[in-house]
């Protein structure tokens, strides 16, 4: 399925490890290391494990050994697009009424901790990609602060990375927050999902300043109602999006022909079956028609 059209795409999925995705992307017989077969397949994968952090107090960061395996399973050709701790994005913590601040917001200390462990694949990393929640007033008073404090955060990062920025407060989406990403030379995700504004939309008000790279992630509007449907087995599709796709393919031939590079990853959750909604686009978008 290794099968991109452009060098200025790449495709994969959120997350790997499916028993249902056997048939489509595994064989019977996968074993334990999904992954090795998932990269003969594509040349992308979204690490989404590694977000999920904060645990109290308490912060969990990826263990060496599974750093390695993930290097040592995929050739040297593919590319991780993978999800910074949320430890490091929440501006307070979980399971306390969300009252208390999170000590490791936009912590340098933390961020360096975690590019250390990740280091063996560093030359293998597509982008890294800061989810930040919905930044009520009492998590965030404006705007203006949240650019000021992720500016003094950015500046201590080691350039060698492509850093993303998916933000989830569609009042934050105006133009002084794109001139703020591109001076900064930080990419846009845009986020199709979680009662977001379309990306079509996001992307025909703002286009002039998405340049170099983007991030694309297909999220569906409704986890929990898509995830009764399929019960968790997401080999078909059960919420098919034929409109969006054709107008994603406009948007991605928009720019690629702009020599922007664009990272498309796609959730189970957006359809109802990654592989299937990712071999659905690259028919429309190799032979304009669905297979």
């Amino acid at each position: 399925m290794r099968r991109e059209p452009s060098k200025f795409l790449r495709i994969g999925t959120c997350s790997w490890k499916y028993d249902s995705w056997k048939g489509l992307v595994y064989s019977q017989d996968v074993g334990k290391n999904y992954l090795s077969e998932y990269a003969k397949n594509y040349t992308l994968v979204e690490i989404d494990q590694w977000f999920w952090s904060l645990f109290g107090e308490k912060v969990v960061l990826p263990k060496p050994e599974v750093v390695a395996e993930y290097v040592g399973s995929v050739p040297k050709d593919f590319r991780f697009s993978i999800k910074v701790p949320n430890a490091i994005t929440l501006t307070h913590q979980y399971g306390k009424g969300q009252t208390e601040a999170n000590p490791h917001f936009l912590s340098n200390d933390l961020m360096q901790d975690f590019l250390h462990l990740i280091e063996p694949m560093s030359k293998q990393i597509n982008s890294l990609i800061f989810q930040f929640e919905y930044l009520n007033k009492q998590k965030m008073p404006n705007q203006m602060l949240f650019q000021d404090q992720l500016q003094k955060f950015y500046q201590k990062l080691p350039p060698k990375f492509h850093y993303c920025i998916e933000i989830r407060n569609q009042n934050y989406l105006n133009k002084p927050y794109f001139e703020f990403l591109q001076s900064m030379k930080l990419s846009h995700v845009f986020l199709q999902g979680y009662w977001m504004p379309s990306i079509f939309q996001v992307y025909g008000h703002f286009k002039e300043y998405i340049k170099g790279h983007t991030v694309i992630r297909l999220h569906g509007p409704d986890r929990k109602g898509i995830e009764q449907r399929t019960k968790n087995i997401w080999n078909a599709i059960v919420e098919p999006k034929d409109g969006e796709l054709h107008n994603l393919k406009m948007m991605i031939n928009d720019l690629i022909a702009r020599q922007v590079k664009v990272t498309l990853n796609v959730n189970n959750h957006y359809e109802g079956s990654a592989p299937i909604t990712i071999k659905r686009f690259l028919d429309l978008l190799l032979n304009d028609a669905f297979g």
